[in-house]
């Protein structure tokens, strides 16, 4: 069983730093389960790897221990896959031999552990039950570009098809506390076993290092049933992800919040407004296959797919509750078929780079950014403008110079938006993007404008320059 890690961050010999294991030599070290090794095989200037080589002891795993039901005989406790296939033995090695550099310190180099570095894991024997696509599915989100190649039941019978393992690559530029974190949860849930008992800790565990990432990953609840493997223990564990004790639920408040948005801009009629001039920029433009990202209750998505010039309409959203409510308002069983084959819904977060974005003309974020924290706004500039990469972006945030003209409105006019800019901040932000991603910005105003304040809406249009 091997786990290696290789960067060409330079010098690439910080890996062993990071890892507080040093490149000259060997580390070893005795479990219950067999041995572990740490070694470089290569650690140069220019390319560094770390390789975890674990021996297990398919005899020690069984020494003393009673056949269980359904074990026929005896010989059932000592053929099975642990000695070559990943699994949570090799997740309690990375906690021993990288626990200090999964936590993020690094006392030699502490800004070389926030430092986000090329990186390269390979794990050549992963049990993956649900096959390729479902490791797409766990780390492509993260961030991660994935080879996963099936291994054959026996390469001398290729007739026999594959097997349940993949051997499995994962490649980004990440802080490596991230990849050993992603590896340390995401392995035992590919591989549905764990080699101890599972109680309430498991999810404290789980819970600690999903931190950041688990609780708007789309595959949150395979993740947290997979992991923990029991109802009860799942349950109380999404309780936690979703709404932490004394708060309402996350849909709840935002639909809540939603209706008051509404209320603040009906009397301008500005959410149609809105919705009708993206759909005119996208038509303008050419574009046959359109995004609709944070698409809520599918509004615009009825709009796009009235138009034949639309071949493909896509809508993402992070919530489940406004997805449901997409496909009910949208109702595609009661479409023409024609139509109904334009249109996918997909559970999904804008922070996280997910394949299924790419090879889009266009694609629309209506009133969206303005509830992205800062830093999860940077995430979702790369994961739209770099990974994904549509030839159009139509783009739709309030003007806060405007908002003086709203009878009644103090603050913010949703409860859950973390900034509202004026015309200028949303232009400085817009042509920064623009000008690193490779795009050009174009402005447009959407509903009345005020000679002074500006129109309540504004929109940016990026295209690839």
């Amino acid at each position: 069983m091997i786990l290696t890690i290789s960067t060409t961050h330079q010098p690439a010999t910080d890996l062993g730093y990071l890892l507080h294991k040093n490149p000259s030599r060997m580390h070893s070290g005795e479990f219950g389960f067999g041995k572990v090794h740490v070694l470089y095989p290569e650690a140069t200037e220019e390319r560094c790897t770390a390789a975890m080589v674990m021996e297990v002891d398919p005899v020690g795993l069984v020494r003393g221990r009673k056949g269980q039901p359904g074990e026929s005989g005896v010989l059932a406790q000592y053929v099975n896959d642990r000695p070559y296939s990943a699994n949570s033995f090799m997740v309690t090695a990375i906690r021993e031999f990288f626990g200090t550099a999964m936590n993020g310190r690094c006392k030699e180099r502490p800004e070389l552990a926030e430092t986000a570095i090329p990186l390269t894991a390979r794990l050549p024997s992963l049990r993956a039950k649900g096959g390729e696509a479902f490791v797409r599915a766990l780390f492509e989100p993260l961030g991660y570009e994935v080879e996963a190649r099936a291994l054959p039941l026996d390469q001398e019978f290729p007739e026999w098809g594959d097997s349940p393992y993949v051997d499995l690559t994962l490649s980004a530029t990440k802080r490596l506390s991230e990849l050993l974190t992603h590896l340390y949860v995401l392995i035992p849930v590919l591989d549905m076993a764990k080699h101890y008992w599972i109680d309430e800790d498991e999810v404290e565990k789980l819970l600690k290092r999903g931190e950041g990432w688990l609780a708007t990953h789309p595959q949150k609840e395979s993740i947290t049933r997979r992991y923990l493997r029991h109802r009860r223990l799942t349950n109380l564990a999404l309780e936690q992800l979703v709404a932490p004790e004394g708060e309402e639920d996350a849909d709840e408040q935002a639909e809540e919040a939603a209706a008051q948005e509404e209320a603040v801009e009906r009397r301008v009629s500005l959410h149609d407004q809105r919705l009708n001039a993206v759909r005119d920029v996208i038509l303008e433009s050419g574009a046959k296959r359109v995004l609709d990202l944070g698409c809520g209750e599918g509004k615009l998505i009825r709009l796009l797919l009235k138009e034949t010039q639309f071949e493909a309409v896509v809508g993402m959203d992070v919530s489940h509750v406004q997805l449901e409510k997409a496909h009910q308002r949208i109702n595609p069983d009661r479409l023409p078929s024609r139509v109904a084959s334009k249109l996918t819904l997909l559970h999904g977060s804008l922070v996280y780079r997910d394949a299924r974005l790419t090879g889009f003309d266009a694609a629309a974020v209506v009133e969206v950014i303005e509830h992205l924290d800062e830093p999860r706004l940077a995430a979702f500039e790369r994961v739209l403008f770099e990974f994904a990469r549509p030839k159009l972006v139509v783009l739709t945030t309030p003007n806060r110079e405007y908002n003086d003209l709203f009878e009644g409105l103090t603050g913010f006019r949703h409860r859950d938006h973390r900034f509202e800019w004026t015309r200028g901040e949303f232009e400085g932000w817009a042509n920064g993007v623009a000008a690193r991603f490779g795009y050009r910005a174009e402005f447009q105003p959407v509903g009345p404008v005020d000679p002074e304040r500006g129109a309540p809406s504004q929109m940016g249009i990026f295209g690839i320059a």
